[in-house]
């Protein structure tokens, strides 16, 4: 059993694990090879914040399937709660303009809390039986690339996440870093020259698409 407050690190291997789901038992990372994941937590099933928030998700699944990319919920919560809320979200909740949503990803029911412990997202401090909003980013090789946290009081930026998603897939593909509040079309960063030499090679021809501000800071256009 892991110590609640532990939790793997960026370019760890996330932990593996076998989970009951609305769609059936589940084997991590097995049933998700070759795919990234967004695995996220939410603090308990009938709640406001967290009602929003699976609508958002269920609202934006194409997109992130558009990625290459698989959704995946997990609370404190019973199979049958899950259920239960999920129905009631697609029968009766409206919300920002959406309505009768059917969330069809996989949530964990974690009532042992053997995966939230193995994945940090219980915090004592916070609850002793409910999960923060904790996001991990998993990539097709099952290594942890991102974590982000939030309180039990406010929803997460969906929009944040599939952005978070969009740059980490252009650095893994083309070998470059995006700047602040980069947003797809934008220009990138090209990794600094690792010697002098390059460094001056880099100043004197910049190439026709890069931008160079000084030797150790380049931009060129986005790649397609």
């Amino acid at each position: 059993m892991c110590h609640e407050n532990k939790l793997p690190l960026i370019g760890e291997k996330a932990p593996c694990f076998k989970a009951e789901t609305t769609q059936g038992p589940i084997s991590f990372p097995e049933d998700f090879k070759g795919k990234w994941v967004i695995f996220f937590s939410h603090p308990a099933d009938f709640t406001p914040v967290c009602t929003t928030e699976f609508m958002t998700f269920a609202h934006m699944q194409p997109e992130f399937e558009k990625l290459n990319c698989k959704l995946l919920g997990l609370s404190i919560d019973s199979t049958y709660s899950h259920i239960a809320w999920l129905r009631t979200i697609k029968e009766k909740i409206e919300y920002n303009g959406m309505k009768g949503i059917e969330v069809t990803f996989p949530v964990i029911s974690d009532l042992t809390m053997e995966v939230s412990k193995a994945f940090g997202m219980l915090q004592p401090a916070a609850s002793t039986t409910q999960a923060v909003r904790a996001v991990f980013i998993i990539d097709p090789e099952a290594v942890v690339r991102a974590i982000l946290y939030y309180p039990l009081s406010n929803g997460r930026n969906m929009e944040e996440v599939k952005r978070l998603l969009v740059a980490m897939q252009m650095s893994d593909q083309h070998k470059v870093a995006t700047p602040a509040n980069w947003q797809p079309g934008n220009e990138v960063i090209v990794p600094p020259p690792g010697s002098c030499g390059t460094a001056s090679e880099r100043v004197a021809k910049p190439g026709a698409d890069a931008r160079v501000l000084d030797w150790f800071m380049t931009l060129k256009k986005c790649p397609k």
